[in-house]
């Protein structure tokens, strides 16, 4: 009996079954597990020759599997440091782009510095601060205390929004002491703020125009008149 038709025992096949979690780790995952083992298959090979032409096939199969950027010269410098990461930088060949190396690619970028306020009136926000910290750096005159109505007017409007009660004056300028580090202080000056009410009304209308549209209103069927129903006839079932 020919060897090719040789038949199989079942226990063995399954003995001999490969798992992925038996495989190696792939680099790469998106390339698959055949391209690894081109990749792998080049690295071992003796002749420089053939892994240049090894390594340069490999690269053109990896372009085929994005083609509309296959010929793109910032593509090739991806495919080709892709190709040395697959390879955990064990393949020898020559490259038209330098070489990347482990340790810049291991480089972490810096951590961004976020601001962390933590203010002890949230309802005013970061901005409030900010700006009391710039009135703070002006000269006295008329555009300080300009600037510093405004900031308390915005205060007021900001404290209402978030508790949506009435709100003295005298609270408003105490807050502003405290947030300004005593710099900024009318307490007792006889400065008025805007009426709370046209600050209601103001928040109102703006939160009616960012309020999305609500669902349509269902009418009730009780007042709506129901239409009689026809009698069935059996004139119209044969038609």
């Amino acid at each position: 009996m020919n060897s090719k038709y040789k038949k199989e025992i079942a226990n063995d096949v399954v003995h001999h079954l490969e798992y992925n979690a038996e495989r190696p780790h792939l680099i790469i995952p998106e390339y698959g597990r055949h391209l690894q083992k081109l990749i792998d298959q080049a690295t071992a090979i003796e002749n420089a020759e053939e892994r240049n032409k090894m390594a340069k096939y490999i690269i053109q199969v990896m372009g085929s599997l994005n083609p509309h950027l296959r010929d793109v010269l910032d593509f090739q410098h991806k495919l080709w440091d892709q190709l040395f990461i697959m390879s955990d930088f064990k393949l020898d060949v020559e490259s038209p782009y330098p070489i990347p190396s482990r340790e810049v690619l291991q480089l972490k970028p810096d951590a961004l510095k976020y601001p962390q306020n933590f203010p002890k009136y949230r309802y005013y926000g970061n901005n409030i601060k900010y700006m009391i910290d710039v009135a703070n750096k002006w000269e006295e005159g008329e555009m300080k205390s300009a600037l510093v109505k405004v900031i308390a007017n915005h205060m007021k409007k900001s404290y209402l929004s978030w508790n949506k009660d009435t709100v003295k004056d005298d609270v408003i300028f105490e807050h502003l002491y405290e947030l300004s580090g005593g710099k900024l202080d009318l307490r007792q000056s006889t400065e008025e703020l805007i009426n709370t009410t046209d600050l209601l009304r103001t928040n109102k209308r703006i939160s009616n125009k960012i309020a999305p549209a609500g669902p349509p209103k269902i009418q009730s069927n009780k007042n709506l008149k129901t239409a009689k129903q026809k009698p069935f006839s059996k004139k119209q079932n044969n038609q």
